[in-house]
This record gives C-alpha cells, sequence and structure tokens, in this order.
C-alpha cells in the first residue's frame, strides 16, 4: 500500500488532534487512506484456535461476523471472543500480517513530521515539549518497553512533557497520548503521590501472545483506555495519593514474631499496627496496641497468634472517599500497588491531614476574595463597578456578585487604579493576580486533586499579606 499523502496537504490543523488529547480511531486510519472500506481484518486466538472476522464500515467502525458494528478495536474483539479484555489493536490484522496498531503508528509518525506546533499547557514561564518531540519520546519509550527495560520518572516529570504541575483536566490528554502508543503508566501516574516513579510500560505486553487475552489485573486499565468515547469521570483523591499508601517496603512481623518484637518495632517507628506477612504478597493478619493488650491481658503465656486480626485491605488506586467507612471502623487501611503487594498503612489521621491541605487551599482563596471585595466596595460605587464589569445589568446586583474576574476589569481599569491612591505599579499588580485567578479557578473547579505547588500557594499568600495593608 502507498503511502498517502493527505496528512501533508491537510496541514497541522487537521492533524494536531493526535497529540492534544485525542485518541486514533478506525475511522482516521480510513480518512487518511491506510485502511479502505470492506477491507477484513482477522483476530486469531491461536491457543485456542478460535479466529474471528470483521469487516471495515465506511464509517470506520468495524462489522463483526453477526452483524454487530462497534467503534472499539479492543470492544469489537471482545464481544467476538464471547467476552475477556482484550487490546484490539494488536488484535485484529490484516490480510498482509500487520496490526491495526501498525497502522496506528504509520498514521502518527506521518502526523508528527507536519506538526510543529507546541503542545497543550504551554506557556512563556512553563514550555511543554512539542507534540513531534513527544512523539519521539513515546515511541523510545515503547522500545525500552519492549525490552522488559521501561522508562522511570516521577509523576512530575512526566506531567511536564504536556506542561504540567499537577493532575486533572490534563490526565485525559496524557493518557490518551499513551493509548495511541499502546503504553499505560504503572502504577496509574493518577492514583500516586507526584514525587512517586511510575514506569511506561505496554500493556499488551503483558497479554497471552498466544491470543492477546489480558490478565484481570491488565484488563481494568485496558478498558479505560480503549472503551468506547463517554464522559470522563471527576478528579479525585485516591488512596494511593496519600504518602503512606506506597513505599518501597513496608514494616511487618513474620506470623512467627514474638510480642517484643512487635511492641518495639510499633514504639520505635511511632505506629499504631502492623501487617503480619509471610511475603509481601502473603498477608496473614494484623496486630496493633490494642490487639496485643488484649492478648496478653487474656493470657499472660497466650501465643502471638492469639494477637492477630483480619485488617481491612484496599488497592491504591481506590477512591479515597470510598474508604471513609473503613478508618471510622478501624482507624486503618493496608494498601495493595498494582503489583497485589501489601505495600503501605494509610490512617485516619493521614486522610485528615489529606483533606485540612485541601482546605487551606480554600481558606486562603476565600480570604483573597473577602479583601479584594472589601477593598473595591469601599473604594467604588456600584454603579461605576456595574458599567466596567456589567455594563447589561444583568449580572452585578450587589458587590457580592462580583469574580476575580470582576476585580481584575476594575483593578486594570486605568482610572480606577488611580483612584485607589496605591504606591504600587498597577500592570506588575494585575499580572499577578491573573495567576492567582488561574489557580483559583483550578481550585475551585476542582480540576486537579493534588495539593497546589508550594509557589503557588506562596502566591495567594503574599497576594494577602499585601492586601491586608491596604484593607486594614
Amino acid at each position: 500500500m502507498t503511502e498517502p499523502n493527505s496528512l501533508v496537504n491537510e496541514g497541522s490543523s487537521r492533524t494536531s488532534y493526535l497529540f492534544d488529547g485525542r485518541r486514533v480511531q478506525v475511522s482516521d486510519l480510513l480518512r487518511h487512506g491506510l485502511l479502505k472500506e470492506g477491507e477484513t481484518l482477522t483476530f486469531v486466538r491461536r491457543r485456542i484456535g478460535d479466529r474471528h472476522k470483521a469487516t471495515v464500515t465506511g464509517r470506520g467502525w468495524l462489522r463483526l461476523e453477526n452483524g454487530e458494528e462497534v467503534r472499539s478495536p479492543s470492544r469489537a474483539a471482545a464481544i467476538a471472543a464471547g467476552g475477556g479484555a482484550f487490546d484490539g489493536w494488536h488484535a485484529w490484522a490484516l490480510s498482509d500480517g500487520r496490526f491495526l496498531d501498525s497502522l496506528r503508528q504509520q498514521l502518527l509518525d506521518m502526523s508528527a513530521s507536519h506538526i510543529n506546533t507546541r503542545g497543550r499547557g504551554h506557556t512563556a514561564d512553563r514550555p511543554s515539549m512539542s507534540p513531534a518531540e513527544r512523539h519521539v519520546r513515546l515511541k523510545a519509550a515503547v522500545k525500552q518497553a519492549e525490552t522488559g527495560d521501561p522508562q522511570s520518572m516521577s509523576v512530575q516529570e512526566l506531567l511536564s512533557w504536556w506542561g504540567a504541575t499537577g493532575r486533572g483536566s490534563v490526565n485525559d490528554y496524557i493518557e490518551a497520548e499513551l493509548a495511541n502508543h499502546g503504553l499505560v503508566t504503572s502504577p496509574g501516574f493518577d492514583k500516586v503521590p507526584l514525587t512517586s516513579s511510575v514506569q511506561l510500560v505496554k500493556e499488551a505486553a503483558e497479554a497471552d501472545e498466544d491470543d492477546g487475552a489480558l490478565p484481570e489485573s491488565s484488563s481494568r486499565m485496558l478498558t479505560s483506555l480503549h472503551a468506547e468515547p463517554a464522559a470522563s469521570p471527576e478528579a479525585g483523591l485516591t488512596v494511593g495519593t496519600l504518602p503512606s499508601a506506597l513505599g518501597d517496603a513496608v514494616v511487618s512481623v513474620k506470623p512467627t514474631a514474638t510480642f517484643e518484637e512487635a511492641i518495639t518495632l510499633m514504639a520505635l517507628h511511632d505506629f499504631s499496627q502492623l501487617p503480619v506477612l509471610t511475603s509481601p504478597h502473603n498477608l496473614r493478619g494484623a496486630v496493633s496496641w490494642k490487639s496485643v493488650a488484649q492478648a496478653w491481658h487474656a493470657d499472660p503465656d497466650a501465643p502471638f497468634s492469639r494477637a492477630l486480626f483480619d485488617p481491612q485491605v484496599v488497592r491504591y488506586d481506590h477512591d479515597l472517599i470510598d474508604v471513609l467507612p473503613m478508618l471510622a471502623e478501624s482507624d486503618f487501611v493496608l494498601v495493595r500497588d498494582q503489583h497485589n503487594k501489601i505495600a503501605g498503612i494509610v490512617t485516619a489521621a493521614d486522610v485528615a491531614q489529606a483533606y485540612g491541605d485541601l482546605a487551606s487551599h480554600f481558606l486562603l482563596i476565600g480570604e483573597m476574595d473577602r479583601r479584594l471585595r472589601q477593598i473595591i466596595a469601599s473604594t467604588f460605587t456600584l454603579e461605576e463597578v456595574s458599567a466596567l464589569c456589567d455594563p447589561d445589568g444583568e449580572r452585578v446586583t450587589s458587590f457580592g456578585d462580583l469574580t476575580v474576574g470582576d476585580y481584575l476589569r476594575v483593578l486594570e481599569n486605568p482610572e480606577c487604579w488611580e483612584q485607589l491612591g496605591w504606591r504600587l505599579h498597577r500592570k506588575t499588580f494585575v499580572d499577578w493576580l491573573e495567576e492567582v485567578r488561574k489557580i483559583r479557578n483550578n481550585v475551585m473547579h476542582f480540576n486537579s486533586s493534588d495539593p497546589l505547588p508550594k509557589a503557588d500557594v506562596d502566591k495567594i499568600r503574599n497576594l494577602n499579606k499585601l492586601l491586608r495593608d491596604y484593607v486594614e
């Protein structure tokens, strides 16, 4: 098949979606001449001797042998096989033996050669890689993953590829570009702290090579990466985002331990409980100060096993809010990582601190809003403010209706600024307030589940400090 040149003619405006949060679909291959309507694809499961066929329709869907039409290759493979989870891009093959993923990579390569625009999230002070640069990095990551030596990096470094410092709305863009290269992160980059290390792995590499079926542990992530388009879930804290949830080695004791050993470890580490493990994957129970005291009180000669009890256990990617009832009942949960190992302990105190950090951001923003509103209300009339912010008179009926954007409209006005009488540089102050407005919107709209970077917190805190001098 000759290489299509439609990408050259269409230009970057039509192809930038491949690098800006949109996943390649079969319809894209069809539109750019890499597939033809009516072309037959084959899905062979050699281990069990199954062979399935699908036909490419005019709209770029796959028509299965039972007549059902499906957009997603992975969903098409699951339906054809009667269940299970499959990476359809590595399951469906053309008559010449090439998988759909080969055509997808060809399309991405051609697109990258004609795109020179900067990526999403680029700003003057925080540039991201260009889409083409990111494409090269991701292709290199695929090669490393295929050799069994996947690339490792911190979540912060991964986010920097997209010019981001925190997670939230950028997550979908990252997942889409990773999916276009058949990559995922292990563990999930949105489920662990920003400082944690993740690996760029090929999910399909974990599949059974005979039939492309994925093990259960891989199916959950693959489902989200290749499912039919759906609304993105809201960003929220997961258990793994707490620092205590994941670690290199959790402090534990073996079932053969003594009371003295457990007591010493808990005292030295200032722990209230310990998991009891025969291996990182094999949990036998847990002990706590309470269970040890009860066992010894009942029988001073009791064996250590008498203090063991069954603890609550959750995965690192479990929604944190769903764990709150467990913590109310037992004060702690043990956490399994992406390899199903016991990797950490989350306590009620850990959760209280996490939500307390989030709450502090709202308090800082609330103080800023109150002080700005007080300054404007004490300096200008409502009519003066409405003329700048709401000339139609449909929205601003009191100073309480003003937004941070409204504050900016007032303060960036030279006449209003002069009326304030501040011996401050107007443009510098307004530029600072604009940065704070963006930070405020991310927090108030819950665009990120991460704590604010210290630099962002300092921006708000320093603005509040300055405003206090002009209010009090």
